[in-house]
């Protein structure tokens, strides 16, 4: 019977899990293999190789240094550590009125800050074109930093105050009663216990505005304001593609993202189990 068992759970979970885990990963790991391979490899050869031959890692300096890839790194850390900073600043404001308080229309605009989201970017282009031209805000990183805020506070809100929600309103009733003030009782008893979910929403934010490309292409015209999606795309050239900088590139952005999920990876399980509880 615990054969049986044991067998049961190979099929049922190890063997998918497996095959979820290399379907995920191949691109990746075929990115790399095609960074680390001469150009003539990775164009000339008719042999699919593996694992390269003749490893270099000229295709990581050509893509750093020749394609710009230094400043659009820059500019995505810029726009992605600044959206975070105020996207999580409003959404704890927001999130602490919908969780802590009940008030007439509160299902209603929670609702409606969902729908936000469903709402395709494709028709939002051309109106939000118009009015950051007109404000002077194109190819400028406040400007993406603006509308990736106004995009993310809407959901990461409702995120925030189900982290609120999940945490006992009695100590900040004992709070006040020692004569803190409703701002004193946010930052000094709410803050500190908001932490795996202030990480939870931090990740998320910063992941959306380190790979938004279509936002950033629209409002950004100036090579220097390009973020590192906007110049990934511009490697790829009319009649060229140098494949092996723009796998480089690839794997230059990809790791951001990668060592922030292993950095932050615990507080992540802990601060989605707060939202879900709230």
């Amino acid at each position: 019977m615990g054969k049986n068992k044991k067998l049961d759970r190979v099929l049922t979970f190890n063997i998918p899990m497996l095959l979820m885990l290399l379907w995920s990963v191949f691109p990746i790991y075929w990115t790399l293999n095609t960074a680390l391979k001469p150009e003539s490899d990775i164009i000339g050869s008719s042999v699919v190789e593996y694992l390269p031959s003749n490893v270099t890692i000229d295709n990581f300096i050509t893509a750093w240094t020749n394609v710009g890839f230094d400043t659009f790194f820059g500019n995505s850390l810029i726009v992605g550590i600044s959206t975070v900073l105020l996207t999580v600043l409003l959404s704890i404001l927001a999130g602490y009125a919908l969780g802590r308080y009940d008030f007439a229309g509160k299902r209603f605009l929670m609702l409606v800050l969902l729908a936000t989201q469903f709402i395709p970017k494709s028709m939002l282009i051309i109106p939000l074109f118009i009015i950051f031209s007109n404000l002077g805000l194109t190819s400028n990183l406040f400007g993406l930093v603006l509308i990736y805020t106004t995009v993310q506070v809407p959901f990461n809100s409702i995120l925030m105050s189900g982290f609120i929600a999940s945490i006992p309103a009695e100590l900040e009733e004992a709070a006040s009663i020692d004569g803190a003030t409703k701002l004193q009782s946010l930052t000094k008893v709410l803050l500190p216990l908001l932490g795996p979910g202030i990480v939870a929403t931090s990740v998320n934010i910063f992941v959306y505005a380190w790979n938004e490309f279509i936002l950033a292409l629209m409002l950004t015209s100036n090579h220097a304001k390009f973020t590192l999606p906007v110049g990934l795309s511009f490697m790829m050239g009319e009649y060229n593609i140098h494949y092996g900088a723009l796998a480089a590139g690839s794997i230059i952005a990809l790791i951001p993202s990668v060592i922030l999920f292993l950095i932050a990876q615990k507080h992540l399980v802990n601060g989605m189990g707060g939202a879900v509880k709230g």
